[in-house]
């Protein structure tokens, strides 16, 4: 039977004043703390996620770290109302930036989160991020990221929720930059397939009425 959950293809395109809601599985968000920056490493420290939407990798990053505020441009009921490029946040105001940004507006996300965070910026976009001179110029060359963490399992995300029965041909890995590090050029890694051990039946309640009744695949 065909799998009639729509994903986010690479194909895709949004509308340039669309909120882009495709929200993260929560599982996804794990996968970068438990693969990737390590929970020994952010214990006690500050985080904000600045497209938290629906709060889908704001609630696994409370999991981790000792505060996490979230914010979005977009009035979703989850957190307060702020346009991560426009409001005032202080510099280096918190320890983590981590967060799924507008793919259109990955850029600018990137270069604010920079003076935003202490120790790290991580962004989950799609791989082909990678590709294009204009990532090149502005950020790429003089600003590589420290570790660029390739999902061997696909992280399909649907427009306007999680649904564990989704299937994407999409590739999505996690750009982070440690702030501290010596810039040496990037690290590739890959975060192994986790989906199975990460994955909570919780992670699909809806974020209001806490409907627990899908099921894990």
């Amino acid at each position: 039977m065909q799998n009639t959950s729509h994903a986010v293809m690479a194909q895709r395109f949004e509308a340039k004043d669309s909120p882009d809601d495709f929200p993260t599985p929560p599982w996804a968000t794990r996968a970068l703390v438990e693969h990737v920056i390590r929970p020994d490493k952010i214990t006690g420290m500050t985080c904000l996620e600045p497209a938290a939407g629906r709060g889908y990798m704001t609630r696994p990053l409370q999991e981790y770290f000792g505060h996490v505020d979230s914010a979005d441009a977009y009035p979703y009921g989850f957190a307060q109302v702020r346009d991560f490029l426009v409001y005032p946040y202080e510099a280096l105001s918190h320890d983590w930036v981590i967060t799924n940004p507008p793919f259109r507006l990955a850029e600018e996300f990137f270069e604010r989160a920079m003076s935003v965070a202490r120790h790290g910026v991580a962004i989950l976009a799609r791989t082909v991020f990678l590709e294009s001179v204009g990532r090149y110029e502005s950020i790429f060359s003089n600003n590589p990221p420290t570790l660029f963490a390739q999902f061997c399992e696909r992280v399909p995300m649907v427009k306007g929720r999680v649904d564990p029965k989704a299937s994407t041909a999409t590739g999505y890995a996690w750009f982070v930059w440690f702030k501290n590090a010596e810039n040496r050029g990037s690290q590739l890694t890959w975060i192994p397939p986790c989906r199975k051990s990460l994955e909570k039946r919780e992670d699909y309640f809806n974020v209001f009425s806490r409907d627990a009744s899908i099921p894990l695949p």
